[in-house]
């Protein structure tokens, strides 16, 4: 047939992205049918002016996402089932914190094919120590200090765990007893309102502005008995702010003081690289579990986790509760993302999602504007919308019957009378032809549920 596709410049940064957003979007509006054969790859590269090596790449990977099929000597036709990517059922997502998996999907085969000629991977098929594999460790702790600004990481101090949830549960399952409190941001990861939940622990939501934790409501809060601070200075989720230097200082001293341990979950800084100060463990490495991993900054499906652990004794402690729990952490993902880490893939897949979410993150400002709290680095991959409770529940189902889920307003908040809004998710969502797709959708739903609330109050 004749196809010719329109690519547009704001659906992704590279020829070959907006070729391949051109042909989904069209597979997606049905003007390219179940079994349409496609120009050849010559005959398209001519008509575009491309190279007919990029024609050639849009296709290989449209057919590896299970958008055509190829056949040698006959040509490439659109599949009769093709999947549909960034939600289910028809919906598109923006309520899962993950970022745009083709950056590494497009290094993953060819990582595994490598991976195969290594003379040690079959020693990977025993079980691994129940801290992991020390060249993992070590490598993980290297890019640690090169990419998240504790420079003192040390791999002999770092557990590898399956991905941050599990690091959070284990330090947890160690500093709590049932009915301990946890201190949190007013509004925070929905994940740790789950392991409190299951252990019996109490949540108290503190009082933020725009750097995040104030140290005074933390100050009371502390002197008042609690024990447990979970928080997440940098591109703090769901708002999105940063914590400043010297409030990092203060809230290191305010632990100190009180005898507080900290647990950092520093999996957002990935995302704003030369634009936050150290992690709170470099302030109060005696009193800080720090939490990373590559779920946000890589791939969530590599289910690797880092954490480091302030002593020995609580080193000790960690690994007897994993040998109790699962014995040992599985090697599979540690060891691709250590492969990443060390030939530099893992800084070209960062560098990539940064750009990308700095493009995405530049359409929501467009489309929502003042709506919009802008994020303290606008390579944030996701953004807050605050609104009120009623506002922000009308605003979601309205969006939801529109075809796009966001995250449920209530799942974030522990103190919902001091914070209340919508998070959006950039990363779920294809490509940005979807995500200007979502975000229209989600414009439309945020003024038809003001104009509701307005309508109801009055």
């Amino acid at each position: 047939m004749s196809w010719t596709p329109v690519l547009d410049e704001n659906a992704a940064a590279t020829v070959s992205g907006r070729l391949l957003a051109a042909l989904r979007r069209d597979i997606d509006d049905g003007q390219l049918t179940p079994g349409t054969k496609l120009p050849p790859h010559r005959d398209l590269a001519h008509q575009l002016g491309i190279g007919i090596g990029t024609v050639t790449s849009v296709y290989g990977e449209a057919a590896r996402q299970g958008l055509l099929t190829a056949t040698v000597g006959r040509g490439s036709f659109v599949a009769d089932n093709v999947p549909r990517q960034g939600g289910h059922d028809g919906l598109i997502e923006l309520s899962r914190n993950v970022p745009p998996l083709g950056l590494a999907q497009r290094r993953f085969g060819p990582t595994l094919a490598r991976l195969g000629k290594r003379g040690d991977l079959n020693q990977l098929l025993d079980y691994a120590p129940p801290a992991g594999e020390e060249a993992h460790r070590r490598s993980a702790a290297a890019w640690l200090r090169r990419v998240s600004g504790l420079r003192d990481a040390r791999a002999d101090r770092l557990v590898i765990t399956g991905g941050a949830q599990q690091a959070m549960s284990l330090v947890m399952d160690l500093l709590c007893r049932p009915g301990d409190t946890i201190m949190t941001e007013a509004a925070t990861y929905f994940g740790i309102r789950s392991i409190a939940q299951e252990g019996g622990y109490r949540t108290l939501g503190l009082a933020m502005d725009e750097e995040g934790l104030l140290p005074d409501a933390f100050d009371r809060a502390a002197a008042a008995g609690a024990r447990i601070l979970y928080t997440l200075p940098t591109l703090q989720n769901p708002t999105g702010r940063i914590m400043g230097d010297a409030r990092r200082a203060e809230i290191a001293a305010i632990a100190r003081k009180h005898g507080v341990w900290i647990v950092e979950d520093d999996l957002y800084s990935i995302f704003a690289t030369g634009n936050a100060p150290p992690p709170i463990a470099a302030y109060a490495p005696d009193r800080t579990f720090y939490i990373h991993g590559t779920s946000k900054a890589i791939a969530p499906g590599l289910r690797t986790g880092f954490l480091i652990v302030p002593d020995d004794d609580h080193l000790d402690r960690v690994l007897r509760r994993i040998r109790a729990h699962i014995y040992a952490p599985s090697a599979m993902g540690a060891l691709i993302g250590s492969q990443w880490m060390e030939d530099g893939t893992a800084d070209e897949i960062v560098a990539e999602n940064q750009a990308e979410m700095l493009a995405r993150g530049r359409m929501a400002a467009e489309r929502l504007g003042p709506a919009l709290s802008a994020p303290a680095d606008p390579r944030s991959p996701h953004l807050w919308l605050p609104m009120s409770e009623l506002e922000a529940e009308r605003m979601a189902a309205r969006a939801m019957r529109a075809g796009v889920e966001v995250t449920p307003p209530s799942a974030p908040l522990i103190d919902p009378s001091s914070i209340s809004g919508v998070r959006l998710c950039l990363g779920p969502a294809t490509d940005r032809a979807q995500l200007g797709v979502a975000l229209d959708r989600v414009a439309a739903a945020l003024d038809a549920a003001r104009t509701e609330v307005a309508a109801t109050v009055i």
